[in-house]
């Protein structure tokens, strides 16, 4: 089915306000080709291109990309230097597009890491796209959901030092409002590419109750047709928090 025709039976009332996605697969998409890793990920910046652009159309309100795990930082040299500055040449080239579809950027992880040249080319656009009010496309880039939840408690434990706050009135949302992007709702959807069936230390906090979608296509060939499927797939499942299908069904006559 084409993706115009699956985009007709999306419910544009019951979309998920945030989907979360692990780009796996570039390096094996490569070498199934005979390619060099690096022309792998050049693909999946194409596909970052094409599922903003779907994300957008669609409705989606945010997109959180796992761009660059701080355990990627332990790959061999060559390969994270290339891309590092694929991520540079993609936020260049973006950037006017983003603008162009009223897509806001953000990023989160730690960034003292990136190199300045990627560092500045990121705050650019972050800086550009600022006035946008439509899609936030939020790039998790040397990010780990450990290195989050650690910043968290030391904020909070710097906090309580001060007298600011006390233990005992530490609750799940002083816990969520340290972390790196309080201001985003928790993924409703949580997509992995690539086949393997693991959060991968990703959003291990934010994706408590998010519906899980995982598909063997690697990232490359991840096009808006098959985000459309996860959008559709997502519609008919019954999110019911810890309630009855019964309560949920209830709730939702009412």
């Amino acid at each position: 089915m084409a993706y115009s025709d699956k985009l007709r039976e999306i419910d544009p009332t019951r979309l998920p306000a945030h989907v979360a996605i692990i780009m796996d697969g570039n390096g094996r998409w490569a070498r199934e080709r005979g390619l060099d890793r690096s022309e792998g990920h050049v693909r999946g910046v194409d596909t970052v291109h094409d599922i903003t652009e779907a994300a957008s159309e669609i409705g989606v309100g945010y997109l959180t990309l796992y761009t660059f795990s701080t355990e990627n930082w332990n790959r061999p040299q060559k390969e994270v230097d290339a891309l590092m500055g694929l991520v540079g040449i993609a936020i260049a080239r973006e950037t006017p597009n983003l603008i162009k579809n009223n897509v806001r950027l953000t990023i989160m992880g730690d960034l003292e890491r990136l190199p300045d040249e990627t560092r500045t080319c990121l705050a650019g656009c972050v800086a550009d796209t600022a006035h946008c009010t439509g899609l936030t496309l939020n790039l998790a880039i040397s990010y780990s959901s450990r290195w989050e939840i650690t910043n968290a408690m030391r904020t909070i434990a710097r906090r309580v030092a001060d007298g600011r706050l006390s233990p005992d009135d530490i609750t799940d949302l002083t816990v969520a409002g340290a972390m790196a992007k309080p201001e985003m709702p928790d993924p409703d959807l949580l997509i992995r590419t690539g086949g393997d069936f693991r959060i991968s230390n990703y959003l291990l906090w934010q994706l408590a109750y998010s519906e899980l979608y995982f598909v063997p296509d690697f990232w490359p060939d991840f096009g808006k047709e098959r985000f459309a499927d996860a959008i559709i797939t997502y519609q008919k499942r019954q999110r019911r928090f810890g309630l009855t299908g019964d309560q949920v069904t209830e709730t939702s006559c009412q």
